[in-house]
C-alpha cells in the first residue's frame, strides 16, 4: 500500500521548464506587452504571489475558453492556458519578463 501511494501527490519538477515553440511565441508577446506598459515589477509580484494557484488559474482559463474563442480568433489562448498548467511556468514567465526588461523592452 505504501508503494502505491508513494508518488500520489507528486507535482513534478518545476526546474528547467522549457515550453514548446508556439508557447514561447505567445509568452514572449505577453511578456513584451507587460514590459512595454512598465508593469514588470507588479507582474512579477503578482506571479510570485499567486504561484501556488497557477494550475487553478489555467483551469479557469479552460472553462472560459468557449466564450473567449467566440470573440478572439486563434489558438493562442488555449496554448497559453496549457503553458500555465506546467509547474515551471511562473518561473519561466518571471525570467522572461526580467530578460526583456534588461534588454530595454
Amino acid at each position: 500500500m505504501k508503494n502505491k501511494l508513494k508518488h500520489a501527490f507528486d507535482i513534478g519538477e518545476s526546474e528547467n521548464y522549457n515550453p514548446d515553440e508556439k508557447q514561447k511565441i505567445i509568452v514572449d508577446k505577453v511578456c513584451r506587452e507587460v514590459v512595454n506598459r512598465h508593469l514588470a515589477m507588479p507582474a512579477t509580484i503578482l506571479l510570485e504571489t499567486f504561484r501556488p494557484l497557477n494550475y487553478i488559474g489555467s483551469q479557469v482559463m479552460h472553462f472560459f475558453q468557449p466564450f473567449i474563442s467566440a470573440v478572439l480568433p486563434g489558438d493562442g489562448y488555449t496554448d497559453f492556458s496549457q503553458f500555465l498548467e506546467q509547474r515551471g511556468s511562473v518561473d519561466y514567465l518571471c525570467q522572461r519578463i526580467n530578460e526583456i526588461e534588461d534588454e530595454g523592452g
